[in-house]
């Protein structure tokens, strides 16, 4: 319970395990680790620090904690399954200089985006990649290194820590300002004192192999599409997501009965504060109406195969109940 602030010995046990920490967390990550609250903190943290004085591009697909950070941020195009157009990223940086944000992976429906790519377009035009990786870490590889990105975000809670703790990761350090200043912790990048017991979570949590979830996703994604549900974002997707759509059904009416099955899903961002709302990544995929009859589907680190046999059976009990009122 010490403050790793101070000198005493309850500070310096907390200083030790705050430091191991941040040791662990970045032999895996690569780069230098500033410890955040979560995702949203991070993504924030990048875009006011490394975006100071540049230009913001992002994906049309990305976080809202990337969409709303800035005003001004240019809007780039995607394709039908939501991966990001690379010409027309190439032709935006071919401006003054900016800051791009792109996702490792879709909070929505798993897409996995061309992040090695881009990060080459940036390095050519003299630009910033920062890497929303929240939903990717722990799904599949994420190395600030390997992907060649200036920064990344991560959440501990998305690899099965609590929640309440995230970081960037830094390639090099920002010339631009701090988003929280106060303490002068994180050397002076994030004033605040530390959640050590959450923070200590998030490191044994990273430390974790990854759970293989294909075969889990493969059978709750057929148990779908035999009732009619439409699978969407392509092939090349993370392990545990599944974007899947029901033509006709809203998206709030799937919602509320899966829920009453004691399955609980998402429709949009699953942290979006409550809403359910047409999905701004589903309408920039071109999807139209499917873009809010459409659930989102996760399987977290600890799913099993009843987990994935109770969704199936409520899906499908779902389907007949509302092919039943339709005829």
């Amino acid at each position: 319970m010490g403050n790793p602030s101070s000198v005493h010995t309850a500070g310096r046990a907390a200083r030790r395990i705050l430091e191991d920490s941040r040791d662990a967390i970045a032999r895996r990550l690569g780069g230098e680790i500033v410890f955040t609250s979560g995702g949203t903190e991070s993504d924030a943290l990048a875009i006011h620090a490394l975006g100071h004085n540049r230009r913001l591009l992002i994906g049309a697909t990305e976080h809202d904690a990337v969409r709303a950070a800035r005003a001004d941020a240019e809007i780039l195009p995607v394709d039908a399954n939501g991966v990001l157009d690379l010409t027309a990223l190439e032709t935006a940086l071919s401006g003054s200089p900016a800051l791009v944000c792109l996702m490792a992976a879709n909070n929505e429906t798993g897409t996995i985006q061309p992040v090695a790519e881009a990060a080459a377009l940036c390095r050519r035009h003299g630009a910033r990649l920062h890497v929303d990786a929240v939903q990717a870490a722990g799904r599949m590889a994420v190395d600030l290194r390997t992907l060649g990105a200036d920064s990344l975000a991560i959440s501990s809670h998305k690899l099965g820590g609590p929640a309440g703790a995230g970081a960037l990761v830094l390639a090099a350090d920002w010339d631009g300002p701090s988003l929280i200043v106060g303490g002068g912790q994180e050397r002076g990048r994030r004033g605040g004192t530390p959640a050590i017991p959450i923070i200590a979570g998030f490191a044994a949590a990273i430390a974790e192999p990854a759970p293989d979830l294909l075969p889990l996703r493969q059978v709750a994604e057929q148990a779908a599409i035999a009732c009619g549900g439409i699978v969407l974002g392509g092939d090349n997707r993370l392990a545990n997501t599944i974007c899947v759509a029901l033509p006709g059904v809203a998206a709030q009416t799937q919602l509320i009965a899966l829920d009453i099955a004691g399955i609980q899903v998402s429709a949009g961002s699953a942290c979006s504060s409550g809403k359910v709302a047409r999905s701004h990544v589903l309408e920039a995929m071109g999807l139209g109406a499917l873009a809010g009859e459409a659930i989102r589907v996760s399987l977290p680190w600890n799913a099993t195969q009843a987990d994935v046999a109770a969704f199936a059976t409520a899906y499908a009990a779902m389907t007949a109940r509302v092919t039943r009122r339709a005829a």
